[in-house]
């Protein structure tokens, strides 16, 4: 009997044609960095496949480098004879014979940060999220602030602290100071906090002092990952008035490995939801077509037990009013910039996606089906964030997944 071809995916592959999402691998034979795409079980070894296929020496170079950022700066006409190629390759029964021994099966592979971060900025754009947050610290209060609905709220995060799935995460140490406290205390985290995030990669650069319309946003974002934006509560709440976030957040940020380029969501576009606010003319997407929301449901699991399914399709501020906002004052793009979402939130317990919205501030502790009951991280707990996203012809799009361990102060 013929064995299978690993070119032969099941049509209900998270990571089918229909997805190719791009990740840097090595393995046990072979430690150089190499550019892969998720197919099926197997990653195929992109530059591999590129000079087997006698690809152009162009789009060779692009498939062959150590990490994405030379196709995220190759711009969106590069990005599409890339993807054009890759469908050829795994689907034509030409090439079959050229690039089967480029597929690695996924087990056999050590999967890296898929890109060098250039810059990293972090938004606050779920209403439920902003609105459950602000319930929490100012009770009695209008949850929001009230420049909450004119502007995609964010700060600048830390780059160099954006670490791959599968790394551990150190608890980290700062000031802390509860309200009834006289004065603050120093020493590790007593609230450490997930935030299931999407983000969103930019590839084109854009030059200092220009700004990138909301047209113009997917010339720019190349695809998305999955990000955990860790966050040390405690230290936040001390240090955040008035300059906001520092390092309550900066000392970790994980990623997936696989970039789902932004091409393989055309089927999960989505409108966002209705506005009571009108946006300023640069942040008006109304009339875009199509949509700039997203139809992604992600799934956030503590220690294997599913706590909470959000729903990315309720997120007031899209991904294009994000890098618009975010140009608008003529910062630059760079290959590599990474900017997320904020934490992914719905209307209901089951979808919030962190835990100082499903335990509320910690006061109404998860209970585990194990057993245990928490209210913030503990040290030894495992978070897992995956997400998918209709295809086309009812297929679903993998967008991975991010994991990660805390481990204990040091």
């Amino acid at each position: 009997m013929r064995p299978v071809s690993p070119l032969a995916v099941p049509p209900d592959t998270l990571f089918g044609v229909h997805n190719l999402p791009y990740g840097v691998f090595t393995t046990a034979a072979d430690a150089r960095p190499r550019l892969g795409v998720a197919y099926g079980e197997h990653v195929l070894d992109a530059g591999a496949a590129a000079r087997a296929a006698g690809a152009p020496a162009g789009l060779t170079a692009l498939l062959a480098a150590g990490s994405l950022n030379p196709l995220l700066a190759a711009g969106r006409p590069a990005w599409t004879r890339a993807r054009a190629a890759l469908t050829a390759w795994l689907t034509a029964d030409e090439h079959r014979a050229a690039v089967e021994p480029c597929l690695v099966p996924r087990t056999d592979v050590t999967l890296h940060l898929p890109f060098e971060v250039a810059d990293y900025v972090d938004f606050y754009a779920s209403e439920h999220h902003a609105a459950n947050v602000g319930r929490i610290f100012r009770p009695g209060a209008a949850p929001l602030p009230p420049n909450w609905k004119h502007l995609p709220i964010g700060y600048h995060g830390r780059a160099g602290t954006v670490v791959v799935s599968g790394t551990p995460v150190v608890r980290p140490c700062g000031q802390r100071k509860a309200p009834a406290d006289p004065a603050p205390d120093y020493g590790p985290s007593r609230r450490l906090d997930i935030e299931a995030e999407l983000g969103f990669v930019v590839g084109a650069p854009s030059p200092q002092g220009s700004r990138v319309a909301l047209a113009d946003a997917d010339d720019h974002v190349f695809g998305v990952c999955l990000v955990n934006d860790w966050s040390a509560r405690d230290i936040q709440s001390w240090e955040y008035v008035p300059l906001g976030p520092f390092l309550g957040k900066s000392f970790a940020t994980s990623v997936s490995p696989w970039v789902v380029p932004l091409d393989a969501l055309a089927a999960a576009r989505t409108a966002p939801p209705a506005r009571d606010t009108a946006p300023l003319p640069y942040l008006d997407d109304r009339a875009a077509r199509p949509p700039y929301g997203l139809d992604i449901t992600f799934d956030v699991r503590l220690n294997g037990h599913r706590v909470a399914r959000p729903p990315f399709a309720a997120m007031y501020w899209t991904y294009a009013q994000m890098l618009a906002h975010l140009t608008v004052n003529g910062a630059s793009l760079r290959p590599g910039d990474l900017f997320a979402s904020g934490t992914v939130s719905g209307p209901d317990r089951g979808s919030r996606g962190a835990l100082i919205e499903l335990t509320w501030n910690g006061e109404q502790p998860l209970e585990l089906p194990d057993g245990t009951r928490r209210g913030f991280l503990e040290d030894g707990d495992e978070v897992t964030i995956t997400a998918t996203a209709p295809g086309p012809a009812g297929t679903r799009v993998g967008l991975g997944e991010v994991t990660g361990r805390v481990l204990p102060a040091r």
